[in-house]
């Protein structure tokens, strides 16, 4: 049977300013109460042991942390490192977005113009760059997933490898590949790959966010005279220690880096005829849309900072990553914008999985609640009928956290 190796998802998923000692320990009663529940819930649901469900929340009524661990799971605190997946996403366009804000780029810039100030296209040229329906793609249109990039790391409907996404199969034979955007742009334009024109289909696209990730590495490179990547720019302008807020969040782009920081939880999956404990990854395969390398405490700085706009960006572009829908994505009713999608009820934020690690990280607004949600486990047995069982444990943790505290 083949593996699964890598899901990128994006499922759909006033207090006073103080707050007395006895209502705080009540919020803490509450979150662990929600906590358990949920997890004790999913292992009867799985009718198996859930190594952890951990959540860590921030609002003006408190700073709270809550875990639950299973018989065979590691402990958890909000410092402990793991792969964070699709969350990268909202970095991506954190990232893109204060391009925009320095005038780097223009959102509504086709992909094969120049990029400002220079004679140099955001995307190269060439037949192996030359995929379907490139002259009308906006960078707008990829971070909302409304480009129609064939999604070369997930799909398997239209080109496969023994039944297993490109992806997929280059992990399981060739481990130690070092993958580029390159890569997967020329099997989309060798095999004619598309979802259709842009903004005429929604279709969730780790391969866009690649190509999102050259862009930014071709940029920069510009600015700079230098060659850089895309872990560069981020490291230098997002997260790095001459950024606004220092982040000790990492992007491996190499295919030899795999190894996570200390402390770490590994992650578990669940097959039906044998179980597999991860935490060694070629990220290469996920650079711009799913790379990330975190802890809860970090992930929450790090949204709660952006979102509030105490960060790199300013409201006006917090509200375009909030709120700027391509409108394919309204005729899918699905509520994602650049980068970023919204919990109704509990805030907007990112989502994330691989190989064994689900993650959630949300922001409210108008509470000024945040939450990271991280469940070290896949299960993947029955034909993949159980994976969503995981996926919704997210948005219940997320949605039980913020009842918790009394919102």
């Amino acid at each position: 049977m083949k593996k699964l190796k890598t899901i990128g998802c994006s499922l759909f998923l006033l207090a006073s300013l103080g707050c007395g000692k006895n209502d705080n320990e009540d919020y803490r009663s509450n979150l662990d109460t929600a906590v358990k529940d949920i997890h004790a819930n999913l292992q009867k649901e799985l009718k198996t042991d859930v190594p952890s469900l951990s959540v860590y929340v921030v609002s003006p009524k408190g700073t709270l942390f809550s875990t639950a661990t299973g018989v065979n799971g590691i402990p958890v605190t909000k410092n402990t490192y793991f792969r964070f997946a699709s969350n990268t996403k909202n970095f991506t366009s954190t990232a893109i977005l204060k391009m925009m804000q320095e005038g780097w780029l223009n959102l509504d810039d086709k992909i094969t113009a120049m990029i400002p100030g220079t004679n140099v296209p955001y995307t190269p040229d060439g037949a192996a760059w030359d995929f379907p329906h490139k002259s009308q793609i906006t960078i707008r249109q990829l971070l909302q997933h409304n480009a129609g990039v064939y999604d070369i790391t997930n799909d398997t409907s239209k080109y496969n490898i023994d039944g297993e996404s490109y992806t997929d199969y280059m992990l399981e034979h060739f481990p130690d590949h070092q993958f580029s955007t390159s890569d997967y742009v020329k099997i989309l334009a060798e095999k004619s790959l598309t979802y259709g024109a842009p903004n005429m289909v929604y279709h969730y696209s780790n391969t866009g966010y690649s190509i999102l990730s050259e862009i930014i590495a071709r940029i920069y490179s510009q600015k700079t005279g230098a060659n850089k990547t895309y872990g560069n720019y981020m490291y230098d302008h997002i997260v790095g220690p001459g950024t606004k807020v220092p982040l000790e969040i990492r992007f491996p782009e190499l295919a030899s880096d795999k190894q996570l920081p200390m402390p770490y939880v590994t992650g578990f999956i669940k097959y039906d005829d044998h179980d597999e404990v991860t935490h060694l990854k070629n990220a290469s395969a996920h650079i711009g849309e799913g790379n990330g390398i975190g802890t809860m405490k970090l992930l929450s700085d790090y949204i709660r900072s952006t979102m509030k706009a105490e960060n790199v960006l300013t409201a006006s572009s917090i509200e375009q990553m909030k709120t700027s829908k391509g409108p394919a994505t309204a005729v899918k009713d699905h509520d994602y914008a650049l980068g970023c999608f919204h919990l109704p009820g509990v805030g907007y934020g990112h989502n994330g999985a691989t190989e064994g690690y689900l993650s959630m990280m949300l922001y409210d607004p108008e509470t000024d609640f945040s939450v990271i949600v991280l469940l070290p486990f896949w299960d993947l047995r029955n034909n993949m009928e159980n994976f969503p069982k995981c996926m919704n444990a997210l948005n219940t943790a997320a949605t039980e956290a913020k009842k918790a505290l009394g919102y």
